[in-house]
């Protein structure tokens, strides 16, 4: 078959025929090519890797000076130099003679030196994950469009766990940044759900819970998070600082993890809850289903984990905060308003992920959902009227000049109110009026219905009288019923008077 190549497909067949005692005419027939050459490959001219190899080139080298002279040179001293950079700077100094089709040759040439002189390069060194032996913690962030709860966006983190065997994964919405708070939270629910502890826990450097935190404070949360690790009976174990990899068992899942709630949120139609328990319980359902693909290897997994304890261990922080005459108290960056009666009290405050506990001795006094201030932002204030209107109750005029008049007021809706009274009444009126309405929702837990009330009386310059809402609003004033009484005659009191023998 003269004029057509030979591929090694038919050199193979070839000379499989010939092992198998095969003549040259029927092997040649066999791989479809000529008996020349068989007889070729016979002579071993013909067999792969026994083509002569070129040695000339066949084309003129564009950057043979400029190689010798100066590009070794400079990844001799900078290795990490890309051969684009080197590129573009030789386009610069004459872009006729280095065309942009020559760049590929350059980026073979530094490519083949990077591979004979460069640097050494990091191995990665895959691990066997045996059942029941790691479990892997850590943070992430959804990129896309915010989750909202009533049409508020909801700034949070997801904490995410995952067991490195069968890929149990748990994951819930964190309010605050990366805590220890929020990690013993995450941990425990996801060791209770699962019904056990592996042998050992890794996390990141936890860098983020330490920052601006002082020495004593991080020995703290390094006593507390090992002291939380020794309860479950796991060993507590850390990746390097900034060795993202060495977590890899729960940092490349972060991806699919994220991309199942994303699809899901796309299925589910909306971005929003009505409350953040709603919001978790989808986050539990995305997981549930990916558990579900991973059941064998669940089983065998929670078959090897270890018993938990009778109870849970402290997922919080503590601190001391002193109320002030005010009736406040300041905890990281917010100002909390508290009952008037605990004035002058040290409280030890218990903070958790989503609320705080003040404790006097070992008595709950105090329960606040807690405001979390992003680091570098304006302190915070968060004032219930009803801890502090006894007091203004007594002393209205106040009101008009407090330092925390805007955050007394509940909602816009009172704002406006209050505008509106100013805006209508006298000064002093107008004080005890707002006032009297704070009393009034307060007392009778009426404040929407009150604010929606009185919002449109004011539309109309009509706000009515304190008395008025009182007979409208009050639940306490309750109408005294009507008992008819019928009055016995003298006759029937004089015989029972001597039934008992009074005046004998």
């Amino acid at each position: 078959m003269p004029g057509r190549r030979i591929n090694g497909l038919q050199v193979n067949l070839y000379m499989k025929a010939r092992n198998d005692k095969k003549t040259q005419i029927t092997s040649s027939a066999i791989a479809g090519i000529s008996i020349r050459s068989g007889r070729r490959i016979d002579q071993r001219q013909l067999q792969p890797g026994h083509r002569a190899k070129r040695h000339w080139r066949t084309r003129e080298d564009p950057f043979a000076e400029v190689w010798e002279n100066e590009l070794k040179g400079r990844l001799d001293q900078e290795p990490g130099l890309s051969a684009t950079i080197l590129f573009e700077e030789l386009q610069q100094r004459d872009p006729d003679l280095y065309p942009d089709s020559k760049k590929r040759t350059l980026q073979r040439r530094v490519q083949l030196w990077k591979a004979t002189y460069g640097k050494e390069k990091e191995v990665m060194f895959l691990q066997e994950h045996p059942p029941g032996r790691q479990a892997l913690s850590d943070f992430t962030r959804l990129k896309k469009e915010p989750v909202t709860i009533n049409g508020e966006p909801l700034k949070h983190l997801l904490y995410h766990f995952r067991l490195a065997f069968s890929g149990w994964c748990y994951a819930s919405a964190v309010l605050g940044g990366e805590s220890f708070t929020a990690l013993a939270t995450g941990l425990q629910e996801a060791l209770w759900r699962l019904g056990g502890s592996p042998e050992e826990h890794r996390t990141d450097s936890l860098s983020a819970a330490f920052k601006n935190l002082d020495k004593d404070a991080r020995k703290d949360i390094t006593s507390r998070y090992d002291q939380l690790c020794e309860n479950y009976t796991m060993k507590p174990t850390r990746n390097n600082r900034g060795k993202g990899h060495e977590n890899g068992s729960v940092e490349s899942p972060h991806g699919h993890l994220k991309w199942r709630i994303e699809q899901n949120l796309l299925l589910r139609q909306s971005r929003d809850f009505d409350t953040l328990s709603d919001y978790q319980a989808f986050l539990d359902k995305v997981t549930t289903g990916m558990n579900r693909r991973r059941k064998h290897r669940v089983e065998v997994e929670r078959a090897a984990l270890r018993k938990l304890p009778c109870h849970r261990s402290a997922n919080y922080t503590e601190c001391i905060a002193a109320v002030s005459s005010t009736s406040t108290i300041e905890v990281k960056r917010v100002l909390y308003s508290v009952p008037s009666r605990l004035v002058g009290s040290r409280l030890r405050i218990h903070l958790y992920d989503d609320h705080l506990k003040g404790y006097l001795g070992s008595r709950v006094v105090l329960e606040l959902p807690r405001d979390h201030r992003p680091r570098g932002s304006e302190r915070a204030r968060q004032i219930d009227y009803c801890h502090l209107i006894g007091s203004l109750s007594k002393k209205p005029q106040a009101f008009r000049y407090s330092m925390l008049r805007d955050e007394i007021l509940p909602n816009d809706n009172y704002r406006q109110l209050w505008k509106a009274a100013d805006e209508q009444m006298q000064a002093r009126a107008a004080c005890k009026w707002i006032v009297g309405v704070l009393a009034l929702a307060a007392r009778g837990d009426c404040e929407e219905e009150i604010g929606n009330y009185l919002i449109h009386c004011a539309e109309q310059r009509n706000l009515p009288s304190i008395r008025t809402l009182e007979a409208r609003f009050d639940k306490k004033t309750k109408s005294v019923p009507k008992v008819n009484v019928k009055q016995h005659s003298a006759d029937e009191y004089e015989q029972l008077l001597s039934t008992v023998g009074v005046g004998q």
